[in-house]
């Protein structure tokens, strides 16, 4: 009886832990959902404390995503600090629809997994045409969600709107508005963004945010004080930031909004359909020549600029080898002529030897000499010429 019992006990947290949860959510209010770890802690580890007496407190990573989608839809939010952290879901729906969300919970420990159903459906709803968006600096979006915190909030803006029928339109971190990431010191955050809605017009103390004499203190960069009839602050950590609070007043952009007509889409009787009398001819004459001829015109100048300069301007072989030095124009042939020779050893094999790797030769009658005696001696004889100038003498 008592192992029947068990298993019955085991079965009924197994369906509970894979059952939907189902969540019905106005559009355009504020939506959060806290996944606890130990709730998915007991579906790891069911029967250990009811047997062992022992729960464990293992660090856990939660993915979500849409059903059949790699990711959240665009108005939902997922934020996890640590793995001993609880995530939290959130964000503000803005048109009607439902949303299957599969959380996927994965165990660092024992590398297990186990999965939530959350079912989203956002209903109709008005949004409220009063809205007012606060900065809280010191605050960060993992600690505002909770729902007693969001209490706390609520009550000081309250105070602060005066009047009770308030709600809460949207919370958002301010690092996905362009805020910096904090120096990882006590006392730095990242801040956050609370914006709030009720039907009731703004009060007095909000109205002072949007004052010119309010809006050119906080422009100067001066500490703004809060005056003392507006300050409802009962916990440090929530005050706001008046310099950056923004006033909303929906109810103007809805009453200037025109309804749209729509006609039955027939002509009435006794009109005529007249077409659109055909354009004016147009003279492609200009724009051809803006086109077409002036670039081919520069293109032709350019051209005939580039001819003369590579080729007008040439000295010519004859001109330039009176203007050259004999020497150099003989040690210059030289090289060619070993270079001629070299390519046609390589095109012929079983030939002598070159006469430039001989250790003594004449280069033009190719007569061998005698090695020298004397250290001084250069090792090509230079002979005389009649036809070739030697070096000036000095």
């Amino acid at each position: 009886m008592a192992g029947c019992r068990s298993w019955f006990l085991f079965l009924t947290v197994v369906s509970v832990a894979h059952a939907e949860i189902k969540f019905n959510i106005p559009a355009g209010k504020f939506f959060s959902y806290e996944l606890m770890r130990e709730t998915f802690q007991s579906d790891f580890e069911p029967l250990s404390q009811l047997y062992l007496g022992h729960l464990y407190d293992d660090p856990m990573v939660f993915k979500c995503n849409k059903q059949y989608f790699p990711d959240l839809p665009e108005w939902l939010r997922f934020t996890q600090r640590h793995p001993y952290d609880n995530g939290f879901l959130y964000g503000t729906p803005t048109s009607p629809g439902k949303s299957v969300i599969e959380i996927y919970a994965i165990n660092k420990r024992s590398y297990e997994t186990t999965r939530q159903i959350l079912v989203l459906n956002v209903i109709a709803a008005k949004s409220p045409p009063y809205q007012a968006e606060f900065f809280i600096k010191l605050r960060e979006i993992e600690k505002v969600l909770p729902p007693t915190v969001q209490d706390e909030i609520k009550q000081d803006l309250q105070k602060l709107w005066d009047t009770e029928a308030l709600d809460i339109v949207n919370i958002s971190n301010a690092l996905d508005r362009g805020g910096r990431v904090p120096l990882p010191l006590a006392g730095h955050f990242e801040g956050v963004y609370v914006k709030a809605g009720s039907e009731q017009n703004f009060s007095a103390c909000l109205l002072q945010a949007q004052t010119p004499e309010h809006q050119r203190q906080c422009a100067t960069g001066a500490k703004v004080k809060v005056p003392g009839e507006c300050n409802f602050c009962s916990i440090p950590s929530n005050c706001i930031s008046w310099c950056s609070t923004e006033l909303f007043d929906l109810s103007q952009l809805e009453a200037t909004l025109p309804a749209p007509t729509l006609g039955s889409g027939v002509l009435e009787a006794g009109e005529n359909f007249e077409p659109l009398e055909s354009p004016e001819d147009r003279d492609f004459l200009p724009d051809y020549i803006v086109t077409v001829i002036v670039p081919l015109v520069l293109a032709v100048i350019l051209c005939l600029l580039l001819s003369y300069i590579m080729c007008g301007r040439r000295e010519g072989v004859d001109k330039r080898n009176a203007k050259t030095n004999q020497i150099q124009l003989y040690h210059h042939h030289t090289i060619l002529d070993n270079t001629d020779e070299l390519r046609s050893m390589a095109n012929h094999r079983g030939v002598p030897p070159p006469r430039s790797t001989l250790p003594m030769f004449d280069s033009r009658t190719g007569a061998r000499a005698t090695p020298p005696d004397s250290p001084r001696m250069p090792l090509i004889m230079a002979q005389h010429d009649p036809n070739v100038d030697t070096l000036p003498r000095k």
